[in-house]
């Protein structure tokens, strides 16, 4: 004797959208879910609210430096480029020469003279490094500072390498400062870019690197810095050292409240760059 069949049973339907019947599943959680509500997975297809549940999951790491991978462009470098530029073209459009640059008044105005700084004029101790002499100067200032920005700015963070490059560059007008005589006139950001050379060779001595990555590269701007008349080798070297004391104070920190520990070190080494350039211009009365 047969029994009449049953009536057929009801098709699943997708969790999130009621209205769609479907015979797909997550392979994560077993629950049913139409084609637009599956992402591909490492094993079959799993729905979009196991894949958001697993990326919480997922630790993100970090850096040497305590920061998070960046993705995209270097900004705060593309920021520092933009910026030097376009001082330039003020330079430029002010002396009506791409040669004469330093007869402009954002020149005469900014760049870094000792005595004047003594006389009240501070801004000067940041302006200068973003002045430069002429086209071949900023020109090789800007892609050092590219090519050093592209791979650090990623491993200490954008904010992180904002301040190392603004201490780098008071860190070179303060070794200017307390060396140079009254009536020095100093400009560039090649002050700031040795201090990113001193950062990259920090991090690599914390990453446990070979230096001979960029030791020559060193090497070579100092012995350009001396070899070159007019190229300040003091304003290199106060630059260099307050890169690579700021970056040691980044990524030598302890785990345990990192962040605010490098803030407070990184501000502590802005405020001796500041305290040294004051010392120097102590000298003038």
């Amino acid at each position: 004797m047969t029994h009449p069949a049953g009536p057929p049973a009801a098709p699943a339907v997708c969790v999130r959208h009621p209205d769609r019947p479907t015979g797909l599943s997550c392979t994560r959680c077993g629950r049913p879910a139409c084609p637009e509500c599956l992402r591909e997975a490492a094993v079959g297809y799993q729905c979009v609210d196991c894949v958001a549940e697993g990326r919480r999951s997922v630790r993100t790491g970090t850096t040497v430096a305590g920061a998070r991978p960046a993705r995209g462009r270097p900004r705060v470098t593309a920021a520092l480029i933009g910026l030097n530029l376009l001082v330039f073209a003020g330079c430029i459009v002010q002396a009506r020469s791409i040669m004469g640059v330093t007869g402009s008044e954002l020149f005469y105005r900014f760049a870094l003279v000792p005595g004047f700084v003594a006389e009240g004029e501070w801004w000067r101790v940041v302006t200068s490094g973003f002045l430069h002499f002429g086209l071949v100067h900023i020109a090789l200032n800007m892609l050092a500072l590219w090519m050093l920005g592209v791979q650090q700015e990623p491993v200490l963070g954008r904010w992180r390498f904002l301040a190392i490059y603004l201490i780098s560059l008071v860190g070179a007008s303060a070794a200017c400062m307390l060396f140079y005589p009254a009536g020095g006139v100093v400009a560039g950001a090649s002050g700031a870019v040795f201090g990113l050379l001193g950062a990259f060779l920090v991090v690599l001595i914390r990453m446990r690197l070979p230096v001979s990555v960029i030791l020559p590269t060193i090497l070579i701007n100092i012995v350009i810095s001396v070899v070159v008349p007019g190229i300040s080798l003091i304003a290199h070297l106060g630059g260099a050292l307050a890169g690579a004391a700021a970056t040691a104070a980044v990524v030598y920190t302890p785990r345990s409240g990192r962040t605010a520990l490098q803030a407070a070190l990184l501000g502590g080494l802005g405020v001796l760059v500041v305290v040294l350039s004051v010392l120097g211009a102590a000298r003038f009365f």
